[in-house]
């Protein structure tokens, strides 16, 4: 099956491709390294998207959001302007208040990135909510 807009789901998580713009990059035509952020992030909501989550439903009907907590991010090399990164995201853990993912960005089977990102859900005041039953088995790592 030909991967779509919001990539595709696999047997560890998710996978997306991204290509890298001009307006990725510094004076030098190396990508920022804010902009991975960006990357990781339409990672993480595709692999949501995929998975049948739907963020803006979850937020008005439920009132709970995911919400970035912590990120640890190990920049290996460089990406360039035109390079089309592959952006992997996977589950490592989901209980609780709490989903712990693994990104990996990569060109051609290159690591370029790591990150371990743990993500919690809060309420409409910002408290810590348990994981919906069915959100949770939906984030099941693979």
């Amino acid at each position: 099956m030909p991967m779509v807009l919001a990539g595709e789901l696999t047997p560890f998580g998710h996978r997306l491709l991204q290509r890298v713009y001009y307006e990725d990059t510094d004076f030098s035509g190396v990508v920022y390294h804010a902009r991975y952020l960006h990357f990781m992030e339409r990672g993480r909501t595709d692999y949501l998207r995929l998975l049948g989550i739907a963020q803006r439903a979850m937020s008005e009907a439920e009132r709970l959001t995911f919400v970035v907590r912590r990120m640890e991010i190990d920049f290996k090399k460089p990406a360039r302007m035109d390079d089309v990164l592959t952006i992997d995201t996977k589950t490592n853990e989901a209980r609780g208040a709490r989903l712990t993912l693994s990104q990996t960005i990569n060109r051609g089977g290159t690591v370029l990135i790591e990150a371990t990102v743990d993500v919690a859900v809060i309420d409409g005041q910002g408290r810590p909510r348990r994981l919906p039953v069915d959100v949770a088995k939906a984030f099941a790592p693979r």
